[in-house]
């Protein structure tokens, strides 16, 4: 083999070999390439997913401000429980004394 043709075969071999990278190119492009609708569905369901994430963050936030508002309910029931019992204990204690008194007198 002289030299042109070896430089032909060569060129020839490499034209061949660009032409299949080409076509293999085109399949993997044409096998995995996004439809429309697929993006479209996508878009559908990020933006689902953003509703669900706010959603999520709102009732989060809501369920936060309502422990909130009954921890600071129970304290003050506990309060006044403390209040009334106090108050209860001190009208026996009266109530005992004035028992005494009148038991006393007689």
């Amino acid at each position: 083999m002289d030299r042109p043709q070896f430089i032909m075969v060569t060129a020839i071999i490499l034209f061949v070999a660009f032409c299949l990278g080409w076509f293999a190119h085109w399949l993997v492009h044409r096998f995995t390439r996004v439809s429309q609708a697929d993006m479209d569905q996508l878009d559908k369901m990020s933006q689902e997913l953003h509703e669900a994430e706010e959603t999520r963050d709102q009732a989060i936030t809501y369920l936060q401000q309502r422990e909130a508002e009954l921890t600071n309910q129970l304290a003050q029931t506990e309060a006044e429980l403390s209040a009334a019992m106090d108050g209860l204990r001190e009208a026996r204690q009266e109530a005992e004394e004035l028992r005494n008194y009148a038991e006393s007198l007689r």
